[in-house]
């Protein structure tokens, strides 16, 4: 289906979901939150889809943050459904079963910051601007971004990023475990679609299971969580990837995953 504010783009088994509002640095507004609802629900359901890449359009901006001309009349029983429409949306991209990469190219401040956040990798380029503003407007964060940031970089660095409301640089945020890595701006685009094209490759069903293990398992107590990977390991070997995998591995040769 067409989009509004999203461009949608296959190459081979990843999926470039871009977010196109390049005049508002891409800011979520409600129908953006809702194409992007629709996206990923149709991303989940199509088998040639293994990865999706998010990103934004233009250089200056990966998601500058939520839509404040739209946010700001809100009542504060409209600004709780925008919060958990917005959560929900997280949670959505966060469980989706498949690879997520946030490419983010540039400020990914407020509700961009919870949505790189809700990706399962997350590639800056050098000159990413980072950060949780929403103090500086009398606000919280309400996509996440407090519950993920504890998460990610612990609580100290959750609580100094989310009082301050200050931007932090690519390098800061990688060593805060807010980015996985980051590279050059110029090659952006070319290593977060080879590293999309190395998960591509792999086992669908053994993506999933690790993905889920860490997302879902990860949130309950160790035991709980051993016994959810131990369940996933077991699943794996139902698998026709599973006796692909060991058998190219005995084989000495490369295997070749259908998803199955």
């Amino acid at each position: 289906m067409a989009f509004q504010n999203l461009l949608i783009e296959d190459s081979g088994a990843v999926r470039l979901i871009t977010l196109n509002r390049p005049d508002k640095l891409n800011a979520l507004d409600r129908t953006t939150l809702a194409e992007l609802h629709q996206a990923f629900d149709q991303a989940a359901s199509a088998e040639s889809v293994r990865v999706v890449v998010l990103t934004g359009a233009g250089s200056k901006a990966f998601v500058a943050g939520a839509d404040i001309s739209e946010m700001s009349p809100l009542t504060p029983v409209q600004a709780r459904d925008f919060s958990r429409f917005g959560q929900q949306l997280m949670t959505r991209i966060e469980q989706l079963g498949k690879p997520v990469i946030a490419m983010i190219n540039g400020f990914a401040l407020g509700g961009g910051l919870e949505l790189a956040m809700a990706c399962h990798l997350r590639i800056a380029a050098d000159t990413a601007k980072l950060g949780q503003p929403e103090v500086n407007l009398g606000l919280i964060p309400g996509f996440g971004g407090t519950q993920r940031l504890l998460r990610l970089a612990g609580r100290g660095a959750a609580l100094e990023l989310c009082l301050l409301g200050q931007q932090i640089d690519a390098a800061r945020a990688l060593a805060l475990n807010v980015v996985t890595r980051i590279v050059p701006s110029e090659q952006l685009s070319a290593e977060t679609m080879k590293l999309a094209e190395q998960l591509a490759a792999a086992a669908p069903q053994a993506l999933r299971g690790v993905l889920d293990a860490v997302v879902i398992g990860g949130e309950a107590g160790l035991q709980a969580g051993l016994d959810y990977e131990t369940q996933a390991f077991a699943l794996a070997f139902s698998t026709e990837d599973m006796k692909e995998g060991t058998s190219a591995f005995l084989a000495r040769r490369k295997p070749q995953f259908v998803g199955h």
